[in-house]
């Protein structure tokens, strides 16, 4: 029997606020003390009440409206009800009929071909605390509760572990993008419930799913995903799949799914309004300005690079995916230089050093030392030597630093047919096999002119006097 895989994500997200969504408590809690950032509010006092964040609100639009969704002219919050102990209220407010958007779409590119995939609504949530789970018991440290969360929820409609993957790779993208969110994994800022159920190719209907709860990284997207793609043909092939909807977690350390549950429905959560919140409205023209506030987003940035700027498919996907490449890339263009030079350099030799955000380089630099090379003033090797000066001390400029360390090139042609004079005499041999045919030798020659200059002689000119002398 030849199954198809079906597959469907629902995405937290973190809004990059100063605050939480519904007070006033620090919404940067990360590697703090444990419950040193709540209040009575976040913590669920009696008589407390809740203030909605405006500028969560606002990046929680302008990030759906960056996923494709429809914004809703009107949307409520709801209470969803369960009881854990991360969760001081006992209650959830987050949004059930009524959500701030939806019906949006994604594209992402895959090996035969890009495909479009659904978003069905993204709405407002605060989240809950965190648990640590030891021998002794189970510690809660509330920090993290009541911080603004979006949910993405897509479309069931991924075929394979890797599109789902893709997908999750491009929206931190696009949230990135716009402001909406770091969506920072390693902080927890970032993290996936996955669904996941097959049937019968050609089959229309969609059979019971296995939720994989709180995945934290994009490996255990996809190494969760694959698992339990290969244990659920394994049941349908055995005649006996899933008869009902189960809740599972991911268990990193032995690579396998554990049962949690079974799956809650709506029901289970006794959705009803928030009391302590008014709807949240939007005028058309609010909605048209929100729309129009929306920058260029990331796939739409890799094609502009390789169609326009004429960058390879592999610089411009790696300039275009977060906002601190992109910025620095255009700002170093805009300076003067080759798009695909400065790609060049700035890939090969800036983040070639991984703390190069800290170094005080900036796009002038770049821009700077190419144009230095572009008028041959240096060569290739003196421009990355250049750079990493730079990055070493960005009070320099450029020329200063090619002129401490004799870095300009030689063009005097006097000198530098001294140096070809002199490497040709030393290497007779060489001189010869090129003579008879051995076109190999001239990169040698070129090389050593190089090594005697220390990188100075000027490469063009340097050339152009060997085959000269060659030819004479």
């Amino acid at each position: 029997m030849e199954l198809e895989v079906i597959i469907g994500l629902e995405i937290h997200a973190q809004l990059s606020t100063k605050t939480k969504l519904f007070c006033s408590c620090d919404n940067d809690a990360f590697g703090v003390q444990p419950n040193t950032r709540v209040c009575p509010v976040c913590m669920g006092f009696p008589g407390m009440l809740p203030v909605l964040n405006a500028e969560a609100l606002r990046k929680g639009v302008e990030g759906a409206a960056a996923l494709g969704c429809t914004i809703k002219p009107f949307s409520k919050f709801d209470r969803k009800n369960y009881f854990y102990p991360d969760l001081p209220t006992g209650y959830q407010i987050s949004q059930f009929d009524q959500p701030i958007s939806e019906h949006g779409e994604v594209e992402i590119e895959l090996e035969g071909g890009n495909k479009i995939i659904g978003i069905t609504r993204v709405h407002l949530e605060n989240d809950a605390g965190k648990l640590t789970h030891t021998v002794n018991g189970t510690l809660c440290d509330y920090n993290r509760a009541g911080t603004p969360l979006v949910e993405i929820v897509t479309e069931p409609d991924m075929r394979s572990p890797e599109e789902a993957q893709t997908l999750a790779k491009e929206i931190q993208k696009i949230l990135r993008t716009v402001g909406a969110s770091t969506a920072d994994m390693e902080k927890g800022m970032m993290r996936f419930d996955a669904s996941i159920s097959m049937r019968p190719v050609g089959d229309e209907k969609l059979y019971p799913r296995t939720e994989i709860k709180n995945l934290n990284s994009f490996s255990a997207l996809l190494k969760a995903l694959k698992y339990e793609v290969k244990k659920q043909r394994k049941a349908w092939e055995a005649g006996s799949p899933s008869t009902q909807e189960v809740t599972v977690g991911w268990l990193d350390d032995k690579e396998e799914t554990k049962l949690l549950r079974d799956k809650e429905s709506a029901m289970d959560y006794r959705y009803f309004p928030e009391p302590d919140l008014p709807p949240v409205t939007f005028t058309e023209k609010e909605i048209k300005d929100i729309l129009a506030r929306i920058p260029e987003l990331p796939l739409a940035k890799k094609h502009r690079y390789i169609n326009d700027l004429k960058l390879t498919d592999a610089e411009a996907l790696k300039i275009a995916e977060s906002p601190e490449l992109y910025d620095f890339f255009e700002s170093a263009v805009d300076k003067g230089g080759e798009a695909r030079k400065i790609a060049g350099l700035f890939l090969s030799v800036v983040l070639a050093r991984t703390d190069w955000q800290k170094t005080g380089i900036t796009p002038q630099h770049v821009s700077d030392t190419l144009i230095l090379q572009t008028e041959g003033k240096i060569s290739a090797s003196a421009a990355k030597e250049i750079l990493n000066a730079l990055m070493e001390d960005s009070e320099k400029t450029a020329k200063e630093i090619m002129e401490e360390r004799g870095l300009e090139q030689k063009s005097d042609s006097g000198e530098i047919d001294a140096w070809v004079d002199q490497v040709m005499k030393e290497n007779p041999e060489v001189v010869a096999d090129i003579k008879a045919g051995k076109d190999k030798g001239i990169q040698f020659l070129m090389g050593q002119v190089m090594k005697m200059s220390r990188g100075s002689a000027n490469p063009p000119l340097v050339m152009q006097a060997i085959n000269k002398k060659l030819n004479t």
